[in-house]
């Protein structure tokens, strides 16, 4: 089945991943499809990466740039991008620090074509050639997230069956999600502003009779977290992941599961006190029992202290 896409990008002043992203997108095998790009980091973060972009891609893709009327986090991207691009059949929401293979859109399209799931996932990859997630669980009482198949060697074998029956939730950083998926759960709650949006999507979707599904093709190399630091060592990560990954596992948690919330909230709190005090990463642990505490008085959108 045939489906036009719309490959959905978040930008925050981080002109090279972007460039390098579409480069790649460029290559792909599937070739319907155009891009929407929103620019989260005010008028000259835009200014510099139109002028860094084609207007289309080497297939004839075109693409286009949005300037965000602020800096609305990653969901408010995303739904920005939806916003603006209201008639596609799918839409591939890519970090824009990744690096999809060829054959990535054309196999998530072919899952989602078989008509039994609603969205669909596929293998990230590390850069050390390793499998970053090929699908996620959500551990309810710890207020966790768990990537199915961390840590395997990126030649698989991967079993579709087994990762369908298990995942509860899709990697944010690439997933594909049609207009079905769109029409009954809604857009990412943009109060998040960043992190565990998309498993607040999924898990509201799974409630709602969403299936999510599956596609062994789709491979996809994640930088992880050029923009935020996220992917520094537990000691070196800034405030900002630290803060609102804490935050957003009670937000989620209150949304989803809130008569559970104050078990929760204290499985949460001694698994983050036994992480990070093991590392012996104290300033961290400071951001993150600030965002824990965010979280329980259920204090949303960007931090406070946040100069966005």
């Amino acid at each position: 089945m045939a489906a036009h896409v719309a490959v959905s990008i978040v930008g925050f002043r981080n002109v090279p991943d972007i460039v390098r992203c579409l480069r790649a997108v460029g290559a792909s095998t599937y070739a319907d499809y155009e891009v929407i790009i929103c620019e989260n980091g005010g008028e000259a973060a835009h200014a510099a990466l139109v002028a860094a972009l084609p207007s289309a891609l080497p297939g004839g893709q075109p693409v286009r740039v949005v300037l965000a009327p602020g800096n609305l986090g990653y969901a408010g991207g995303v739904n920005t991008c939806l916003a603006e691009t209201p008639d596609v059949d799918a839409w591939w929401v890519l970090n824009p620090d990744t690096e999809p293979y060829p054959d990535a859109m054309a196999a998530l399209v072919e899952r989602l074509s078989r008509g039994d799931c609603e969205a669909a996932g596929g293998v990230l990859l590390t850069p050390e050639g390793t499998v970053q997630s090929i699908g996620g669980v959500w551990r309810k009482w710890m207020a966790r997230a768990v990537s199915i198949g961390n840590g395997q060697p990126a030649a698989g074998p991967f079993d579709q069956a087994m990762v369908e029956a298990r995942q509860q939730y899709l990697s944010g950083a690439s997933m594909m999600v049609g207009r079905a998926f769109v029409g009954r759960v809604g857009p990412l709650r943009h109060d998040y502003f960043l992190y565990c949006e998309e498993v607040e999507w999924c898990l509201r979707g799974l409630a709602r009779g969403i299936r999510l599904g599956f596609a062994p093709g789709a491979r996809v190399l994640h930088h992880h977290g050029t923009t935020t630091g996220a992917g520094e060592g537990a000691r070196a990560r800034p405030r900002l992941p630290v803060y609102l990954d804490e935050r957003n596992r009670i937000l989620l948690s209150r949304d989803c599961f809130g008569a559970a919330l104050p078990v929760i909230a204290l499985g949460s709190l001694v698994s983050m006190l036994a992480r990070f005090g093991r590392r012996r990463a104290w300033r961290q642990l400071g951001y993150a029992l600030d965002g824990w505490w965010a979280g329980v008085r259920n204090l949303r959108g960007p931090p406070p202290w946040l100069k966005v």
